[in-house]
């Protein structure tokens, strides 16, 4: 979403607060911090007492781009408040669980820090939400396996498209489209005659977010279910041609986390594997294979690259999730420091 429309939708939802006998000022706009940015903070309150909030936008808010969103808001600072122009019964909850404060333009709400406390939900929009897509093609589905290798390898940023085409796994093309638009969204810029990656920090929130939303629903190949209980920490998923992502990669790499699910990227279900755990097909199952999208070898030989480890776990959202999805977000941060 654009800052033009963040700020109309903003300034259109805290218009509104006046009707739950509280006033709501905008004190900063834009906020730039190390990794990435906070929209506003926004001062509401009764009279004398009054709180300032860290505020996030959100257009086109989904169950799989919520994860993302707590992380980040979560991260603020201040006291989180998430303005969006819907916020369905659902994801009210789930914000209301986690005491998220919440605004929409539909005239939904939490509230829940004194001297405020509001809690409305089930109002409907009078229009459809958008989805809040970052502008540009770099942002879509083939466009994502291109800025995937650049988070992985930064340094690659400098290569021939040809080349960088070969490790993303994509047609040359796609990267001359990508590599247009990214100086525009300020990510790329030419130091000294050579390509350098602006801003990693911030792209890796924005590609995981879209990740969520755009690529990995074509990814799945299938979902399992078994009743055989931890048979996933003795499984050798070379055997299967297949490598460990989300809950299972970050437990090994963080040791602060229980899987309750299973996350493979492959080419393919190899039947061998379905026979030695009694895997069987559920579409709602704990464990899910997804098609590997990239060409390059990988850091863990039996893990997926941490970008896409930080990715899955926001997806799946919840509170234990996010708090190894910080240790991830470290990790990552390192990488590009070096």
């Amino acid at each position: 979403m654009d800052n033009t429309t963040k700020t109309q939708l903003l300034d259109t939802v805290l218009a509104q607060v006046a009707k739950f006998g509280v006033t709501a000022t905008v004190e900063q706009r834009d906020i730039k911090t190390a990794d990435g940015g906070i929209d506003a903070y926004v001062r509401i309150g009764r009279g004398r007492q009054t709180r300032v909030y860290a505020v996030e936008v959100k257009k086109g808010l989904r169950p799989a781009t919520l994860g993302a969103v707590l992380h980040q808001i979560e991260q603020a600072g201040k006291p989180p408040l998430l303005i969006a122009d819907y916020v369905t019964p659902p994801l009210a909850e789930k914000l209301k669980a986690r005491n998220i404060a919440f605004l929409d333009a539909a005239g939904n709400a939490y509230l829940d820090q004194a001297p405020v406390y509001v809690w409305i939900k089930g109002e409907r929009p009078t229009e459809t939400p958008g989805a809040d897509k970052a502008k540009g093609r770099a942002f879509q589905a083939s466009g994502l396996k291109v800025l995937f290798a650049l988070l992985c390898n930064p340094d690659w940023i400098a290569e021939p498209y040809r080349e960088i085409a070969r490790l993303a796994g994509v047609a040359h093309g796609t990267v001359g489209w990508v590599m247009a638009d990214l100086p525009d969204l300020g990510f790329v810029a030419e130091i000294n005659g050579e390509r350098r990656l602006l801003r990693p920090e911030l792209l890796l929130k924005q590609w995981a977010e879209a990740y969520a939303r755009t690529l990995r629903p074509k990814l799945i190949i299938g979902r399992f279910r078994t009743d055989q209980t931890r048979w996933w920490a003795k499984a050798k998923t070379a055997k299967y041609e297949l490598i460990f992502g989300g809950e299972v990669a970050a437990e090994r790499l963080t040791q602060v986390l229980r899987p309750e699910t299973v996350t493979l990227y492959g080419e393919r279900v190899n039947p061998r594997l379905l026979v030695d755990y009694k895997l069987h097909k559920d579409p709602g199952g704990p464990v899910e294979i997804l098609e590997r999208f990239w060409a390059f070898p990988t850091k863990e030989k039996d893990l997926t690259p941490y970008p896409l480890i930080y990715a899955d776990l926001l997806h799946i959202g919840d509170a234990r999730c996010l708090e190894a999805a910080d240790l991830i977000y470290e990790k990552i941060i390192d990488g590009f420091k070096r």
